[in-house]
């Protein structure tokens, strides 16, 4: 029911910031806890941040202090700031969306995904 499109990645310098966005269609998006994963090739799809209904924010302590997830129900999107980006931070980004209350940092958890926004940090 729900379909979700990240958007805004790109390549960037090390040090630079980016914004993802990740706008949701088909379904009630104000309810939905939300989450940002990444994987880079060879690597497992990893938790980046994840946020609630009520706004609660949850990041992995890798972004912690960088990274900055929101969302803005009256447009249906979540957004993902991202400053003082490192190499490290290089993978293909994916927004996500579960059918639950709380926010999860499994990907299991999560029951729709859009399509990923690939981020390149060159030095």
């Amino acid at each position: 029911q729900v379909q979700l499109d990240e958007s805004g990645g790109g390549l960037v310098q090390a040090g630079g910031s980016l914004r993802l966005s990740c706008a949701a269609s088909g379904g009630t998006f104000s309810s939905y806890p939300m989450g940002w994963f990444r994987q880079a090739p060879g690597k497992e799809r990893e938790f980046v941040a994840g946020i609630s209904a009520s706004g609660a924010t949850y990041y992995a302590d890798s972004v912690k202090g960088r990274f900055t997830i929101s969302r803005d129900n009256a447009k249906n999107t979540v957004y993902l700031q991202m400053n003082s980006l490192k190499p490290e931070d290089t993978a293909i980004y994916y927004c996500a969306a579960r059918w639950g209350t709380v926010v999860a940092t499994s990907a299991r958890a999560y029951d729709a995904w859009g399509q990923g926004t690939q981020l390149t940090v060159s030095s």
